[in-house]
């Protein structure tokens, strides 16, 4: 028989409590309910309402009697939440992105690393000690920032590139300080080479296997039309991901996003993300809530001005050197400031590196507990610096921003084109050759600027901010091109100005055929898949090579075009028949 005195029982009152009171009660307010979770973490934890149960025994039921108990689902929130930002990707998108991962990723880390080191040597500790701290202070938090940000804006492109590279250095910067380790028998340089040979052919095998085997298990799920088949399914492919990346000696979080980019290559991408965000957001509280309780009230009231200089100097560090590799790299004064100033407190893993460094003898007890609150606190202020960071970019952005109107009045009501690459380049040389004004848009600084060294009239902005689509002027535009490439960002930005511009002919580039009609649902008025032009232009030159008049190819082109845009508006009706398929939302902070 089940008794009501189960530590389980218990616990899981807290957090579910916890879950119904603190968001509704803080999203009232306008306020993040990170710091909501964390707060309660510090109140219900061993430093808070636990240090006073041998007093008032009925505390038992509204406190977390054992903290170490509820870190395997703090973790799995982690591994879920790498899970969802894999399933936003695709492989191209993140091979897009290695210039920002290897290169200001890495110069991020180190250069912030060394720097904090080089301080902290100064205060008297170790060389080996300054070093793990550095690197443990100089990691960005993940579980927050991501979510704050998302992946599709720049900020939150930057600042997933830079984290990505922190997730995958973790595991070398453990071996590191096992290499640094005054204590006898800590694995150096020879385990790390073996870790990395392991793990390299891991990952190969979860590649190969996931293309092969994914499809079909996913594909037998849904053939059931059973929601918690399909569920398992979902999170025993995140589990078995994870458990490999483990046993190779790599982090978890590494197989998760392993995971989440095999199923986004799959049609089922958006039912599985649907299926399993309610267990991620609810992991992530309990996360926060394990944050909350290294939070000791009573030390941090008796120590608050060292704390708080400690945490002053890491955040100016890592502000610094994140906004000026970033503004090296060409990213906007603004973006690069807000980005720099959102990754500026520690993070999840910084508690990893520290009580690895604590167990390897480069630091002391104390030490580690100084610095654990010092965490404990960047990462309850984290909403508040990504506030903080939008209001400097926009105050550094504001005479930047100005040249937007003198732009689009330049424009005469003439076609806004979207995403200014070779897509982008090659509808505005079209709408040129037949006297049609038009106006480019892109996010990519590089890109314009080449752009407009060519003549292009091309304007910088972001179009995850709802301020620059405002100032667009869409109503009075004739036509828009949506070129980017991003699908998400592309059926998002669609059912947006369609809402609101009901007339207004939007053509959008699609990946696919699915992705035309996830388009053709949001509103566009014509969406154009990329494979599917490129075998109507591969037919047309044979046709024409094999000696069929120009007149009846192209005429038989044309037919087939629309037979192919038929089909696919009539596979958009997703709303006639129930398909295990939706469209992936933007994890976006406007």
């Amino acid at each position: 028989m089940l008794s009501l005195n189960n530590t389980g029982f218990s616990d899981t009152l807290v957090i579910l409590g916890a879950a119904g009171l603190v968001i509704p009660a803080f999203a009232r307010f306008r306020i993040s309910p990170v710091i909501g979770f964390i707060l309660v973490g510090a109140l219900v934890g061993p430093a808070g309402l636990g240090s006073l149960i041998s007093q008032y025994p009925w505390l038992y039921y509204f406190t977390i009697s054992d903290a170490h108990s509820i870190e395997p689902f703090a973790e799995f929130g982690i591994i879920l939440l790498l899970f969802s930002i894999g399933l936003e990707l695709s492989f191209r998108r993140l091979w897009s992105m290695r210039r920002l991962v290897f290169g200001v990723g890495a110069a991020e880390l180190a250069g912030a690393g060394l720097i904090l080191a080089a301080a902290l040597y100064l205060t008297g500790l170790s060389t080996g000690g300054a070093i793990g701290l550095g690197l443990a202070l100089a990691l960005s938090s993940t579980a927050l920032v991501v979510p704050i940000a998302g992946t599709t804006s720049a900020v939150g492109r930057a600042a997933f590139a830079m984290l990505l590279f922190e997730d995958l250095a973790l595991v070398p910067i453990i071996f590191m300080l096992g290499a640094l380790s005054p204590v006898p028998g800590v694995a150096g340089m020879t385990g790390l080479l073996t870790t990395l040979w392991v793990g390299v052919l891991t990952v190969a095998i979860l590649f190969v296997g996931g293309r092969f085997l994914l499809p079909r298990m996913f594909a037998q799920a849904a053939r059931t039309k059973s929601p918690e088949l399909f569920l398992a399914a979902s999170l025993l492919v995140v589990i078995v991901a994870s458990l490999a990346t483990t046993a190779a000696g790599l982090s978890p979080i590494v197989g998760a996003l392993i995971a989440g980019l095999l199923i986004a290559e799959t049609e089922y991408h958006g039912e599985v993300e649907a299926i399993t965000a309610p267990f991620k957001g609810l992991a992530l509280g309990v996360f926060l809530i394990t944050v909350g309780m290294r939070l000791d009230l009573g030390f941090v009231l008796a120590n608050w001005m060292p704390l708080l200089g400690a945490t002053v100097m890491v955040m100016v560090v890592k502000v610094a050197v994140t906004t000026g590799l970033l503004k090296l790299s060409g990213a906007r004064t603004g973006t690069a400031t807000e980005t720099g100033v959102l990754m500026a407190s520690p993070s999840e893993t910084t508690l990893i590196v520290l009580g690895v460094a604590g167990a390897a003898g480069l630091i002391s007890g104390a030490t580690a507990a100084f610095w654990t609150t010092v965490t404990a606190i960047g990462l309850t202020a984290t909403p508040l610096l990504a506030k903080a960071g939008q209001l400097v970019a926009r105050l550094i952005e504001q005479q930047e921003k100005d040249e937007a109107p003198a732009a689009i009045d330049k424009m005469r009501a003439g076609t806004v084109v979207i995403g200014f690459g070779r897509v982008g380049r090659t509808v505005a040389d079209m709408l040129r050759r037949h006297g049609l004004s038009y106006l480019g848009v892109d996010a990519d600084i590089d890109n314009v600027n080449a752009a407009r060294k060519e003549g292009y009239t091309v304007l910088f902005g972001d179009v995850t901010r709802s301020e620059l689509v405002d100032q667009l002027r869409l109503g009075h535009a004739k036509a828009l091109v949506l070129t980017m490439d991003d699908p998400v960002l592309t059926v998002r930005l669609t059912k947006r100005v369609r809402s609101w511009v009901p007339d207004l002919p939007i053509i959008a580039r699609a990946r696919d055929a699915d992705h035309a009609a996830e388009l053709y649902k949001a509103g566009a008025t014509d969406a154009v898949p990329e494979t599917l032009e490129s075998s109507l232009q591969l037919s047309e030159a044979v046709l024409v090579d094999v000696g069929i008049a120009v007149g009846p190819v192209i005429a038989s082109i044309h037919e087939k075009r629309d037979e192919m845009r038929k089909s696919i508006k009539a596979a958009s009706d997703l709303d006639r028949e129930p398909r295990l398929r939706r469209t992936r939302k933007a994890d976006v902070v406007e």
